[in-house]
């Protein structure tokens, strides 16, 4: 008795939490096949992946195929009484997927082609001025520690040049005008890439560059920063693209001259606020003091006018002996 083989079957369904173009994605990137290919997967019909397996094999890519968010099954392929003199010898199975397929592709049921196009790319390629894309965390904070270093004698320049219309011209408000239009130019310019570089870490994350609009809501707005700072991107390609390249020596350590900026500004505001509550403590006490010493004061003088009005009495029953 022959063994029973099993075939893996995909119908289009999807795991839990997964949208389709992710799985598009990571099943483009399992077979090393175009996107546009796999989508021909997605039809709704029975389409067998991999055919002619045993148990163990057909476990081990439908494991691979559930961690790429793809809800595959097995089923075991049917015993067929077949006439040997009528069986042709085929390159591949029939209604199975492999990269080389040259099945007929007018059928409805033929898996798509391997090599239709370009392979997936291994990494995204950096877009600094733009919306799209992904960058991970610690780039995220090296290109904005450079925005900030480039911002800083930008605005210098803009205060120097104002200052010195202002001193040059008899109008001094129109140059303070010009001035200020100049200042807000530049910070709208950095504030736009800022954003892009916001929308670009979010799409790391698997969301949309819309919840940049979440910095705005007050309180939340404060917190929301840091959790770009701390949470991890996706590792594998998402519906945003592939992952971004690895973190090269000049963007770590542009990072962590951010992340030092960041402690010291904390301590410098921890330093601040014990330096207020200490000369509020100070100022407190010696107000206490000071009351205490003019309540004693007035209370001397009672006691004086009490001894001063005492004493005409006594001269006047020494007058009367």
């Amino acid at each position: 008795m022959s063994e029973t083989r099993f075939n893996i079957v995909f119908d289009g369904a999807l795991m839990p939490g997964v949208d389709s173009t992710t799985a598009k994605l990571n099943l483009a990137e399992l077979f090393k096949s175009d996107v546009s290919a796999i989508e021909r997967l997605f039809s709704g019909r029975k389409v067998a992946l991999k055919s002619n397996l045993s148990q163990n094999e057909a476990q081990k890519y439908l494991e691979a195929l559930n961690k790429s968010g793809i809800d595959a099954r097995i089923e075991a392929e049917p015993s067929l009484q077949l006439n040997l003199g009528e069986v042709q010898e085929s390159p591949q199975r029939a209604g199975e997927y492999h990269p080389d397929s040259m099945t007929d592709p007018v059928s409805p049921y033929a898996p798509p082609r391997a090599q239709v196009g370009e392979a997936l790319a291994e990494y995204a390629t950096l877009k600094p001025f733009s919306f799209d894309g992904r960058i991970g965390r610690l780039r995220y904070l090296a290109w904005t520690m450079v925005l900030t270093l480039a911002m800083l004698p930008v605005l210098g320049l803009g205060f120097w040049f104002a200052m010195g219309s202002m001193m040059a011209s008899n109008n001094s408000t129109a140059a303070l005008v010009v001035g200020g239009l100049f200042a807000v130019i530049i910070l709208l310019g950095f504030a736009f890439v800022s954003i892009q570089f916001s929308v670009q870490r979010l799409h790391d994350l698997g969301w949309s560059g819309w919840l940049w609009l979440v910095n705005l809501v007050p309180v939340v707005g404060s917190v929301f920063p840091f959790v770009l700072i701390v949470a991890p991107g996706n590792n594998g390609a998402n519906r945003y693209g592939p992952p971004p390249p690895p973190n090269s020596t000049a963007v770590k350590v542009l990072s962590w001259l951010w992340v030092v900026l960041i402690a010291l500004l904390f301590l410098a505001t921890l330093a601040g606020v014990f330096s207020s509550l200490t000369e509020e403590y100070d100022g407190s006490s010696l107000s206490s003091y000071e009351s205490s010493e003019s309540s004693g004061d007035a209370s001397e003088e009672p006691a004086a006018e009490a001894a001063e009005s005492a004493s005409p009495s006594v001269d006047y029953e020494e007058e009367e002996q």
